[in-house]
């Protein structure tokens, strides 16, 4: 879809397709620990290894539900803000999310990502929509699926 940098107002001509499929991000104990640490969430089925693969129905400890939901930043400026020629970009919200399947620390996640709308809103700012899949490495059901808004000034 996007092979070269495109202007914000030419990326309306993509609404509906898929603009691709990140990179995979491991969600390894580690990164696990620390956006613990961050949150301040150190519910145990998330830091205690021993306790989850007694009694956690995973058998062992899983990434927290937003952690997973963190990584479509990153992956859309990987796919999408990085093709496009703009000045800045913020986040605008979330909608539609659904944390569908856990994700066992160590595992694998991508973005598959889908440009749903652009609409603008005036001057410089467009409104972009994306739907989100974050799709676990080996596994047919998805860890999440999201539709992210940000707005993108030109």
């Amino acid at each position: 879809m996007l092979d070269e940098k495109m202007t914000v107002a030419d990326l309306a001509r993509h609404v509906g397709e898929e603009i691709g499929v990140s990179s995979w991000i491991t969600l390894d104990q580690a990164r696990i620990q620390q956006f613990a640490h961050c949150t301040g969430d150190h519910q145990w089925i998330h830091t205690d290894a021993e306790r989850a693969a007694r009694e956690s129905p995973f058998g062992g400890t899983i990434a927290h539900g937003y952690l997973t939901l963190s990584v479509i930043a990153p992956t859309a400026f990987e796919l999408l803000v990085s093709r496009v020629q703009l000045k800045s970009v913020v986040n605008y919200g979330l909608e539609k999310v659904r944390f569908v399947t856990p994700v066992r620390s160590g595992k694998r996640v991508r973005n598959r990502i889908k440009l749903a709308a652009v609409d603008h809103k005036g001057s410089t700012r467009y409104l972009v929509t994306t739907d989100n899949t974050i799709e676990i490495e080996g596994e047919t059901r998805p860890a999440l699926t999201a539709s992210a808004l940000a707005i993108f000034m030109a």
